[in-house]
């Protein structure tokens, strides 16, 4: 399995890509947290906010589409909140069937919703295309982070690669032993591909435990003592502060435009 298959971080000279990872981190929950605060129905507001984020995507030389086609993925698991279009009162917009109404504060509320995930989640795609996942790590330990947290965070990382190529051996292997003549029925039933599914999934977590055994001995072995080291100082310049202030402000303003004008 390629690096690429999770990390789509792009390599650019671009200002944004210079950033300190922290001010990069910071700006990205700031947004998220400001975003999620914004007010049912601040159409201004949310336009703002997506603009900041296809700006600054059209400045680390990303194309707009790699951000918005990525975010979609998002959209099938928001589904589960139309429901507030049925729940709020308000004006009746639509009558259906067993007594369902949408009103237009539930509809207002349901694509409120929907905007501010899809707006922040762009920002995350954002900060992971412009900053590579190790400087990410490496920045939650700066900002104070539980070293635990992060820890589990970069093994989860590295080793998803591991167990995905390990599945796949699985799957291929299966599939060896499970030859079809041509023109003829496998004759498989149900139970039995999912007692080699379960079978599969047994031998996956038994192989995992044992190789994380192996590593952390090996690891220990090697001076290992909770921390990631890195050669990068990820030293804060006048630069960086400045630009931490310039988003803030914007963010700030974002947020009065929303409180004063929804």
């Amino acid at each position: 399995m390629h690096i690429n298959t999770f990390d789509h971080y792009q390599q650019h000279g671009t200002w944004i890509h210079e950033l300190d990872p922290r001010v990069k981190v910071v700006i990205c929950v700031v947004f998220i947290i400001s975003t999620a605060l914004l007010p049912d129905g601040a159409w201004l507001a949310y336009m703002l906010s997506w603009g900041m984020v296809i700006g600054l995507a059209l400045a680390a030389q990303i194309e707009p589409w790699f951000v918005i086609k990525r975010s979609l993925l998002i959209l099938p698991f928001l589904l589960a909140a139309v429901t507030v279009a049925f729940t709020l009162p308000g004006q009746v917009l639509w009558q259906g069937p067993w007594g369902l109404t949408v009103t237009d504060a539930g509809l207002t509320r349901f694509v409120s919703i929907l905007m501010r995930s899809w707006i922040s989640l762009q920002m995350a795609i954002l900060l992971t295309a412009t900053t590579r996942f190790p400087d990410v790590l490496h920045a939650l330990r700066h900002l104070k982070v539980p070293a635990i947290l992060v820890a589990i965070l970069a093994f989860m990382y590295r080793y998803l690669f591991v167990l995905v190529d390990e599945a796949g051996r699985l799957l291929r292997a299966r599939a060896a032993r499970s030859a079809q003549l041509p023109g003829h029925k496998s004759g498989r039933t149900l139970s039995w591909r999912a007692a080699v599914a379960g079978g599969m999934v047994g031998q996956l977590f038994g192989r995992s435990l044992m190789r994380s055994d192996r590593v952390y001995q090996a690891m220990l072995a090697r001076g290992y003592q909770g921390e990631l080291l890195t050669v990068n100082p990820h030293e804060m310049t006048a630069y960086d502060w400045r630009v931490l202030a310039l988003a803030m402000v914007l963010i700030v303003v974002v947020q009065g435009i929303g409180r004063i004008a929804p």
